[in-house]
């Protein structure tokens, strides 16, 4: 009867030290979890001002007068357009023939 009796306690304290163990690892990982989610908030608030500012210094209107000041012009619908010829060279230039393709 007695050695149920220790073995009992024994059996109480390794289970109530397990919780406690457990218990701090949860409380751990919680708090590293909460750091990481901090973190990741902060960042996704920078990219958001990191686009506003970005969207802020690519307007047109505040880039056209500094491209003036640098004797830079609009475009013109000529610089645009690729003609056959052009594209057929492109293509060809980008196939490579068959005998050096890899299988």
């Amino acid at each position: 009867m007695r050695t149920l009796m220790i073995a009992a306690v024994l059996t109480t304290l390794g289970a109530a030290y397990g919780l406690y163990a457990t218990n701090l690892h949860t409380r751990r990982i919680e708090a590293l979890v909460q750091a990481r989610e901090a973190a990741l908030a902060k960042a996704k608030a920078d990219i958001a001002t990191l686009k506003a500012e970005r969207a802020h210094l690519a307007r047109p209107a505040r880039i056209a007068p500094y491209a003036r000041a640098l004797g830079l012009e609009p475009g013109r619908q000529a610089q645009f357009e690729v003609g056959a010829s052009a594209t057929s060279v492109q293509t060809a230039a980008a196939v490579p023939p068959a005998d050096q393709r890899t299988p």
